[in-house]
């Protein structure tokens, strides 16, 4: 067996490099703090010359979504990637492509707002990505890495959702995760599809007259009300169906907790330390941290606040995710939050220190 390579390098340049060896076709972004390193580690790789990859500086965060359109409606491997301010302007062509039922990758490396804000970290788009963003009745598949070793992961499992269920996939990262320096195995390389394999495994797409056949025709466009309703409704049983099948989490040391912090993220490595302080004090504390920020892992967190006396949100925002919590356990356990604002990273002693205040007192 081959021994892995080990690589030390910062996410957004994980990122990079998961997808030019995930078979990536094409990469449409603008820079903006603090996700560049994605664009600038493309072109340093210069995949087009190698893989064949598509490279390309758009002029704005809308020129570059509306080419992730149109290269996702050809059947492509294709994304994006921005941060919080870029991914506003983003909101109406992801609805598109949402509309449209095509997979597409879209990385938010999130920083403080609102506004231009900060280019420090923050987890305040939680409600922009898991609750659809931009207009209408649609939903993204919302991956939160809280590693280095996630954020290349993430890209190939991304697309593998993206293109199963044909729908719009994030990696929604906080800047902290984007910006550290950890080690990461790189995914091996796979090639991209030929355009034969494009047309085989993505027959709906516009892939143009090639033998002869009749080019597909997407748009969301449709003026009957009736028929936009069984559009939505369709799209609700697909969201459904992800619902029942694609919820992904972790927990840590819940077995015998008796109070639980939920977190993603960064927020999530800083409640692991969180939980050895508590419990050297002979507090006994769990985590459990949504990997999938959409479908959010509702079941496990009901199961969970059975289990315990309390529950803290632990989110570098101003509480967003807390409402999910809420809605899961159904008023069974208090449910508190804490968390620090623009850009700031909460510090372990004072996450427990509000987690006896809020809980425990």
């Amino acid at each position: 067996m081959a021994e892995q390579e080990i690589t030390l390098m910062k996410g957004n340049e994980a990122i990079a490099h998961a997808a030019i060896r995930c078979g990536c076709d094409g990469y449409f972004g603008y820079p903006i703090t603090p996700q560049s390193e994605v664009l600038e580690t493309l072109a340093e790789q210069k995949p087009w010359e190698t893989t064949g990859m598509v490279v390309v500086q758009a002029e704005s965060e809308l020129a570059a979504i509306n080419m992730v359109y149109g290269g996702a409606a050809s059947g492509k491997r294709v994304f994006t990637s921005s941060s919080s301010p870029g991914v506003s302007l983003m909101q109406e062509g992801i609805s598109y492509i949402a509309a449209c039922e095509l997979p597409a990758l879209i990385v938010n490396v999130m920083r403080g707002g609102p506004g231009l804000g900060t280019i420090q970290p923050s987890q305040a788009d939680y409600f922009q990505a898991t609750k659809g963003g931009g207009h209408g009745d649609y939903h993204l598949i919302v991956l939160a890495p809280a590693s280095v070793q996630e954020m290349a992961d993430f890209v190939d499992l991304a697309y593998t959702l993206a293109f199963k269920y044909r729908n719009p996939a994030m990696i929604m990262a906080d800047g902290a995760i984007g910006q550290m320096m950890e080690k990461v195995v790189l995914p091996p390389f796979k090639p991209r599809r030929t355009d034969e394999e494009v047309e085989a495994e993505c027959p709906w797409a516009t892939t143009g007259r090639r033998n002869k056949r009749k080019p597909n025709f997407i748009s969301s466009l449709e003026l009957q009300s009736e028929e936009m309703e069984i559009i939505n409704l369709r799209l609700q049983a697909k969201y459904a169906e992800i619902e029942k099948n694609e919820v992904r989490y972790e927990k840590y040391m819940c077995e015998d907790a008796d109070y639980l912090i939920v977190a993603f993220g960064s927020a999530a490595r800083i409640a692991k330390k969180v939980i050895e302080i508590a419990r050297e004090q002979g507090i006994k504390v769990g985590l459990l941290r949504p990997i999938t920020l959409w479908p959010f892992p509702t079941a496990i967190v009901k199961e969970l606040s059975k289990q315990v006396k309390g529950i803290l949100s632990l989110e570098i925002n101003a509480g967003q995710m807390i409402e999910d919590i809420r809605l899961a356990v159904e008023g069974c356990v208090p449910v508190e939050h804490f968390g620090r604002l623009g850009g700031i990273i909460p510090d372990p002693d004072e996450v427990l220190d509000a987690l006896k205040e809020k809980l425990i007192k």
